[in-house]
């Protein structure tokens, strides 16, 4: 199978150079290309397909929980921008100008948009006068643009594709609600459908969302050991209410301001998932979200009756989920290796002797494990098989997180583990920023989170010794 070696070959071993390996899989199983605009992406069809996937079933996970989408300005008045000083500061360094229309300058720049909460606020000022006008459940779908120093496809772009939920609430109560109901919206979807188990909490002061009250997170453990926030629900509390004069009349007819959230996912998940489940032979893609699940390899298609059995099988199978047939002309240790290389759940090869036999082979994408199943059973067993594989991938994730956790109660031990042994660390920590600043100098590790479920490794802060306030897991981060 020369074509096999010449096609996986040209992947790096992930274990000797990880990011090497992440470039070669983002471009040989044809997910994006670079673009002629440094630091942006083209997301070719393969690559969108999946975001596809994960926008339809996110998007239907905000519908049932009462959220309608909406659409605002890519532009923001620099003086809108301003009026929330926190939040501004936060994003400065990352703004992208336009100072002119045409050949005229503006008499106001406008910010390409890295984010919208000014737009909702000045909308939602407008919009909500009275209590009944609560709570306003939006979400945008959209892309935004951050001028990013270093970039990387997916992981960190200049422009990146997202959503966006803004809502205004009457009480904090409800925006602690919605701000917590999204966050397990969020976890619920990266475990049941990317196969990501996640870490649930809260992030620290200073890693905070700029101009939030509270900022949750969960965050992920990629193959290399590193963390990747893989998605953040934000609570304003009332401060970019009263920045922006958002009050509405209460049943008692007081003025009050109301309470806002937010919460975002990107196109980073398709570098988590890349980077959770991939290996030396490509990506590896969850049923749940992979753009085909099951490939038709016809061998010797040339001969009588392969092709029509591949379609008729085509055809019984699409009930199951999203099947393809590949009648290409490339022989089929190419189309197998090529097809590895993209993911692909199931490949069900059928041949003459196969068919004569009345069977076919189905392969797994993730442990390679090949079954013969007859073809009077074949939607069981390949549905049986897609069921398992989505099951076992995210159990096999959950073991490797279990297995790259580490806890730390001195100093030496917290920094030994991360530099020996990359992964998640869990330490106590006093709440003070001077050691959390302390700790990501000395080791580049950073908090990433206070976990909701809380356990007691020591009495004493890691850095400073003091009365440990929180258990927090570090690491470094992409």
């Amino acid at each position: 199978m020369a074509g096999k070696q010449k096609f996986v070959s040209e992947i790096t071993d992930m274990d000797k150079d990880f990011a090497q390996w992440y470039t070669d899989v983002v471009k040989k199983a044809e997910l994006v290309d670079y673009a002629s605009v440094k630091g942006c992406m083209i997301i070719k069809p393969y690559g969108y397909a999946i975001w596809e996937l994960i926008q339809q079933q996110l998007d239907k996970r905000f519908k049932e929980t009462g959220h309608v989408n909406v659409y605002m300005p890519m532009f923001i008045p620099e003086s809108l921008l301003e009026k929330e000083k926190d939040h501004v500061e936060g994003f400065a360094p990352e703004v992208a100008w336009v100072t002119h229309g045409g050949k005229e300058q503006l008499a106001e720049r406008l910010c390409v948009r890295p984010t919208s909460e000014t737009l909702f606020c000045d909308h939602y000022a407008k919009e909500i006068q009275s209590h009944r006008d609560l709570p306003k459940l939006y979400n945008q779908w959209c892309s935004v643009v951050r001028w990013e120093k270093t970039t990387r496809p997916f992981l960190r772009t200049t422009e990146f594709l997202w959503q966006e939920g803004h809502t205004a609430h009457a009480t904090a109560e409800e925006a602690e609600e919605e701000t917590v109901r999204m966050l397990n919206v969020y976890s619920e979807f990266c475990e049941n459908v990317l196969a990501i188990p996640v870490v649930k909490g809260q992030k620290t002061e200073k890693e905070k969302f700029a101009g939030a009250k509270a900022t949750y997170t969960i965050e992920s453990l990629m193959h290399d050991g590193k963390a990747l926030q893989s998605g953040t629900s934000h609570n304003f509390g009332d401060g970019f209410a009263k920045a922006f004069g958002i009050q509405y009349t209460d049943k008692n007819n007081q003025l009050q301001y109301v309470h806002q959230t937010s919460w975002g996912m990107t196109t980073r998940l398709i570098g988590a998932l890349i980077m959770v489940h991939g290996d030396n032979s490509g990506l590896v893609l969850p049923p749940a979200i992979a753009p085909v699940q099951v490939m038709i390899i016809p061998v010797a298609q040339h001969k009588e009756g392969v092709l029509d059995k591949a379609y008729e099988l085509k055809a019984k199978l699409q009930e199951v989920g999203r099947i393809k047939v590949d009648d290409s002309d490339k022989s089929p240790g190419w189309k197998f290796s090529e097809h590895e290389m993209k993911g692909v759940p199931v490949r069900l090869e059928i041949g003459p002797k196969d068919i004569e036999a009345n069977q076919a082979v189905l392969a797994r994408r993730d442990t390679g494990e090949k079954v013969v199943v007859s073809l009077d059973h074949i939607q069981e067993e390949v549905t049986k098989l897609l069921t398992a594989m989505q099951k076992e991938m995210l159990e096999k994730a959950r073991n490797h997180r279990e297995a790259h956790t580490y806890s730390a109660t001195t100093m030496e031990e917290f920094t030994k583990t991360v530099e020996e042994t990359p992964g998640f660390v869990k330490a106590m920590w006093c709440g003070d920023e001077a050691c959390e600043n302390k700790i990501k100098e000395e080791t580049g590790a950073t908090s990433r989170c206070m976990p909701f479920e809380q356990e007691e490794i020591a009495k004493t802060c890691i850095c400073c010794g003091k009365p440990a306030k929180k258990m927090v897991y570090w690491g470094k981060a992409y």
